[in-house]
């Protein structure tokens, strides 16, 4: 999938193979400064459960990689699907130039084609929105992590697929370590 960042350069936007590995782990390590979140990929890519993982390459050049993994709403009153996005890294030398947005956009399409019915994220409040993400609160959605309200956000895939859905999101137990 091919998009266009504001500055005009053409990102191929796809799914992660395994000769990437090392890269995103790089890429991770760099962005965050330090190993944990590159670590907590490799975890998640390794727990045996369908998730989503994109790269942005330029120049054969990998600048940016965005991961969704299941998460699970305890409390609710359906088996209602939805995936975490978290964590989302850039290159520096290439933030701010609608990298991430196009990470964002096609993770979420992706979701959507997988059958997934919302999609949760621990983020900027003044970045997510743009997407459609709300604060989690409007749909009686809770993090399990003590975080300032409005951090915690949520988009749903399907229209109406969280109405009267109540509870706490847990992530996967590899989240605790970070």
């Amino acid at each position: 999938m091919l998009g266009a960042p504001p500055s005009g350069n053409y990102m191929n936007i796809r799914e992660e193979k395994a000769s990437d590995i090392e890269k995103i782990w790089k890429l991770n390590s760099q962005v965050f400064g330090t190993a944990t979140e590159a670590n907590l990929v490799n975890t998640l890519r390794e727990c045996g459960c369908t998730y989503v993982s994109l790269v942005a390459e330029t120049e054969d050049k990998i600048v940016g990689h965005i991961l969704f993994t299941p998460v699970e709403l305890i409390g609710s009153k359906s088996n209602v699907k939805i995936m975490g996005l978290a964590p989302m890294a850039v290159q520096t030398e290439y933030q701010n130039k609608g990298i991430g947005s196009l990470l964002v956009l096609a993770g979420l399409d992706r979701c959507r084609a997988l059958g997934y019915d919302a999609v949760v994220v621990l983020g900027h409040p003044g970045y997510y929105p743009r997407f459609g993400f709300l604060p989690s609160a409007s749909f009686g959605v809770k993090s399990e992590y003590e975080v300032p309200e409005g951090v915690f956000m949520v988009m749903e895939l399907v229209p109406g697929s969280l109405k009267d859905q109540r509870g706490v999101i847990k992530y996967h137990a590899a989240f605790s370590s970070v």
